[in-house]
């Protein structure tokens, strides 16, 4: 659940109505199929993608490897990052400069977390995914969609130029790269009987949670796009692509409480994010490279590889 989800699903919305919901739904399945076969690497073999990769390839492919991890980890995390100083922003009037600059304390925060153990890490992550959910559906109370309409949004149609454009920017944004390195690293944090019933029950158990989740990272997204959809489609205005600009219509439209909770729902799912992306970047590192130097400078190092980007840009 980040920020990248949002522009895409608010620019799908505005410009189509409920027509891509189906895209965002063939979206989640691709997801669920990835991030399970993932999570069998990690139950079965005990490895990381990763490690799994440093194991089967020559050192000059793994080198390139671990860079084009790296980049696509940083993309992800600017979006996130970015997403988080304009909810910042759009809450409180700080400068988008001092929002990122304030994103370098999510390093503290997860170093507070990982010593508290990775059960404590899930519960905060979930925590905010949650408030995002919360928020989305009392602005779905506040917009009233159409149920019918909503429905017909989940029969396939031919998508061409624009919609075509954003239908791949809703499956880039649903099928996160870095998050199949990191779920075949965070499945090997369980308690896993290695016999050959233990390891089966592993895969059932986590086939059933990885399903929960990402259903539930389906109904956010979704109302997000239904938000848009009936906010704006509806309205007239079908050029809505930008976070401050959909927070700003909807002030119009509906008052102060829902873009309130726009932005408080656009900063948890940015908290939320980054951390998953500072730990995939840990994950790619250690794996790819097999460099053993202390967890909070590793962090560190990391998160400001993303930082700097956003920093910058």
């Amino acid at each position: 659940m980040d920020p990248g989800n949002w522009a895409t699903d608010i620019a799908g919305g505005s410009q189509f109505g409920y027509q891509l919901i189906w895209v965002l739904l063939m979206s989640n399945l691709i997801a669920l199929l990835l991030q399970s076969l993932s999570a069998r690497l990690g139950i079965v073999q005990g490895l990381d993608l990763a490690q799994a990769s440093r194991k089967a390839y020559p050192r000059y492919v793994n080198y390139p490897l671990y860079l084009l991890a790296q980049i696509a980890i940083i993309a992800c995390d600017l979006a996130e990052i970015i997403g988080m100083a304009i909810g910042l922003n759009l809450l409180f009037g700080l400068p988008l400069i001092w929002g990122i600059s304030v994103t370098i304390l999510d390093t503290f925060l997860l170093l507070f977390l990982m010593n508290k153990g990775m059960r404590m890490m899930e519960v905060f992550i979930v925590s905010m995914v949650f408030i995002v959910g919360i928020s989305f559906l009392v602005e779905m109370f506040i917009v009233e969609p159409q149920l019918g309409e909503v429905l017909s949004g989940f029969e396939p149609s031919v998508l061409s130029g624009n919609a075509l454009y954003i239908a791949i920017g809703i499956i880039g944004a649903t099928v996160m790269p870095h998050n199949l390195y990191l779920h075949s690293s965070l499945v090997q944090t369980r308690k896993i009987d290695r016999s050959l019933k233990g390891i089966k029950d592993a895969l059932k158990y986590n086939l059933i949670d990885t399903s929960i989740a990402l259903n539930l990272a389906f109904f956010v997204n979704a109302a997000i796009l239904v938000l848009a959809a009936t906010a704006f489609y509806k309205n007239g205005l079908f050029e809505v692509a930008e976070i401050q600009g959909a927070y700003k219509l909807l002030e119009g439209i509906f008052g102060s409480l829902a873009p309130t909770l726009f932005a408080i729902a656009l900063i948890a799912s940015g908290q939320s994010s980054t951390i998953t992306g500072t730990l995939a970047g840990q994950i790619v590192m250690e794996g790819h490279l097999n460099l053993r130097i202390q967890p909070w400078l590793r962090r560190l190092i990391t998160r400001m590889l993303a930082i700097t980007p956003a920093f910058f840009t």
